[in-house]
């Protein structure tokens, strides 16, 4: 399994953008794996679960589904089990994306299946109080967002760097080892410096990596950035 938790670190969620599908999904990862390479920094892709095993036999950065069930196996038609997940040689999940929401009992039923099979666990949050709350389910990594500046790139660390403030206090009064990574319109150099500079372990991007004309280049800014912030 690789090592993932080489912090700072850069979480590009695939989405279902077509920039992102198939084909184009292997050639991006690669990129981001180019780019990982050259500067050392850790990136870690959410590409759609039907890319995950076609994108791990060939890179060697981190992999990440975009969201997974707690469902148990069995008769559950069209949910996907942290046993898949696994099988398909990602490394960890996503949880609980404002576009995906899970109650917190499947939460902490999806977290706990995953310690079980090995996976990592990244629980995305809407505020700081939610993020104190679910926190304390002990994910590896969490992502603080404000659902309504996704994909506008109006990035939450320039736009509202007091939510950076009082997730990050009000997390670690209930747990002092998850790694915390901002989100939500996440698109230059300056968001992503700023985001550390707040006192963020890493940061998430989405739309300004996967619409880009030129991803290579946006991929090394954001690395970049977080070298010399």
């Amino acid at each position: 399994m690789p090592a993932i938790l080489k912090t700072p670190l850069l979480l590009i969620n695939f989405k279902t953008y077509l920039e992102g599908t198939g084909q184009k999904a292997f050639r991006l990862a690669k990129i981001a794996e180019k780019v990982s390479l050259d500067t050392g920094i850790q990136i870690i892709v959410a590409p759609q679960y039907s890319d995950i095993a076609k994108i791990t036999t060939k890179i060697k950065i981190p992999v990440f589904a975009q969201h997974l069930d707690p469902e148990e196996a069995g008769p559950y038609t069209g949910y996907i089990l942290p046993e898949a997940v696994a099988a398909a040689g990602a490394t960890g999940t996503m949880l609980n994306h404002s576009e995906k929401p899970l109650t917190k009992e499947k939460l902490a039923s999806a977290v706990r299946r995953c310690r079980d099979l090995g996976l990592l666990t990244c629980i995305l949050s809407n505020s700081p109080n939610q993020g104190a709350e679910l926190s304390k389910l002990k994910p590896d990594m969490m992502v603080v967002e404000i659902p309504e500046l996704i994909g506008t790139g109006m990035a939450i660390s320039t736009v509202s760097p007091q939510t950076i403030k009082s997730a990050i206090a009000k997390i670690r009064k209930s747990n002092k080892k998850v790694i915390l990574i901002a989100g939500s319109g996440v698109t230059t150099s300056k968001d992503v410096k700023r985001a550390i500079e707040l006192g963020m372990q890493g940061v998430g991007s989405s739309k300004a990596v996967m619409t880009a004309k030129n991803p290579r280049e946006v991929l090394y800014e954001m690395a970049n950035a977080l070298l010399s912030a």
